[in-house]
């Protein structure tokens, strides 16, 4: 922890805002000035995964809750961004720190050019001394609005951004092993794997009321880090400063696995499949053992509307989903190809259908 360069800092709508909606400005000023004293003198960078746009929006549209309906979720987003964003930027700029603002959805960042474009322009902006503030583009979202409270995509940026630790801010000072508000429960200092929480009973309900994600999500968020080389440490907004310094706070999650492709990573947890292939045993085989790429001869039905390009579920005889992957055709294309060689549609169709339906590259294997 100690010596993490890259640091991404996750904090949620509750540690930024009032019960009522309408940020708090002591709050904000609070976090800028320990991420900015964090990371003077250019050795560390920081990027920052903000919620709080929706909430910010609430009071100003004369909301009293956050609404359920997405056409008024996204109305206050629309509103709350810009807010929030020039909150941020009034309150770096007592520190000299430039912020430049980063909108994703996490449907798109499963394909390539669009997950390209997303990691040159966060490099770019820390190569140029600029703090990124990201959060997701809830103005023009429909299921990303209810993707976590962006805890998941917290940890999906400390990817691809190559992160060296990842410090998500919660309303509660780490994860605790029952209600942390009831005696006798006590905070979790260490999580190696999984199995050290498989018996801990983990709240879905943050207790603000503003935002979305609850201790779940946050945990979720942990393990994918994690298993991507990641360790995080899940603490209160309230000792952000200790958790950049390295001194025992919340809960500690060690690294359980190694960095893969940063693709892949937001196609197994942040794409929305479009549709669905079913495989005959022998492709199941071959996809999940052998780790081979789906050919036209190995697909015994297709559901869904989509376009080439897009992320489908690869499903065996009993409909369940053992791969999802990037489909290099259009769903009304793929009847004609059904059970046949890619030798014999080349010599019928033409040489672009002599490849395979979904590669191996584009393929994440679910484990379920």
């Amino acid at each position: 922890m100690a010596e993490a360069r890259r640091i991404v800092v996750k904090v949620g709508s509750s540690s930024l805002t009032t019960a009522e909606g309408g940020l708090d400005a002591d709050r904000v000023d609070a976090l800028v000035d320990v991420l900015a004293k964090s990371r003077s003198g250019g050795e560390r960078e920081i990027v920052l995964v903000s919620s709080g746009a929706i909430a910010a929006g609430l009071a100003p549209l004369g909301l009293r809750r956050r609404p359920k309906d997405l056409a008024r979720q996204q109305a206050a987003a629309s509103v709350g961004q810009g807010l929030l964003v020039a909150r941020y930027t009034a309150s770096f700029a007592r520190h000299g720190v430039r912020v430049g603002q980063v909108l994703l959805t996490s449907d798109d960042m499963a394909r390539r050019a669009h997950h390209r474009n997303a990691s040159r322009t966060l490099d770019q902006l820390l190569a140029m001394g600029a703090l990124p503030v990201v959060n997701e583009n809830d103005t023009v979202a429909t299921d990303e609005i209810r993707f976590g409270d962006n805890d998941r995509l917290a940890a999906l940026v400390a990817h691809l951004v190559h992160a060296d630790l990842l410090v998500l801010l919660s309303d509660v000072d780490g994860l605790y092993d029952g209600d942390p508000a009831k005696p006798g429960s006590s905070r979790i200092s260490e999580v190696r794997g999984p199995a050290d929480i498989a018996h801990v009973k983990i709240g879905s309900a943050g207790k603000a009321g503003v935002g979305t994600g609850g201790m779940v999500t946050k945990v979720e968020a942990a393990g994918i880090a994690a298993a991507a080389g990641i360790p995080v440490v899940l603490t209160s907004a309230v000792h952000a400063a200790d958790a950049l310094a390295a001194r025992d706070t919340g809960t500690y999650f060690h690294r359980t696995g190694r960095r893969s492709a940063d693709r892949l990573l937001w196609l197994q947890h942040a794409s929305t499949p479009q549709g669905a292939l079913t495989l005959d045993d022998g492709a199941v085989k071959a996809v999940v053992e052998g780790r081979k790429s789906l050919l036209p001869a190995g697909i015994a039905g297709v559901e869904g509307e989509f376009g080439a390009g897009d992320p489908v579920e690869l499903r065996d005889a009993t409909g369940r989903a053992v791969a999802r992957g990037l489909v290099n055709f259009d769903a009304k294309e793929i009847p004609q190809l059904i059970g046949r060689s890619t030798r014999e549609l080349a010599r019928e169709l033409g040489p672009a259908y002599e490849r395979e339906v979904v590669h191996r590259d584009d393929l994440v294997l679910l484990h379920s």
